[in-house]
């Protein structure tokens, strides 16, 4: 799946991500640098809205949501929750999805 095809999915999908009180969700990874596989897996970022209660559980049902509208598996996270030492480079390549 390409990245136009997955922005295309996302932007559909608008009301699920208002359900999880999703600010911002970008696009990172293979997906976005072109050189994806049939196997890889897509690679979001996403960022709450300042006021959302977002715990473990919530957090993974959106994750399987976000999976299941998609296709394929999805790697989820947050900017808070990326290792300073691949977090400039993530946000450089990240593509704004939703």
């Amino acid at each position: 799946m390409n990245k136009e095809q997955v922005i295309t999915i996302l932007k559909k999908n608008n009301d699920l991500l208002s359900d999880f009180h999703v600010k911002a969700l970008y696009l990172f990874g293979s997906v976005v640098r072109g050189d994806e596989k049939q196997t890889s897996d897509i690679d979001l970022l996403v960022e709450f809205e300042h006021d959302a209660q977002i715990g473990l559980f919530k957090f993974s049902r959106l994750q399987r949501a976000l999976s299941e509208v998609i296709g394929c598996k999805v790697d989820l996270a947050t900017p808070e929750a990326l290792h300073k030492a691949i977090k400039g480079q993530i946000m450089e390549e990240a593509v704004r999805a939703a």
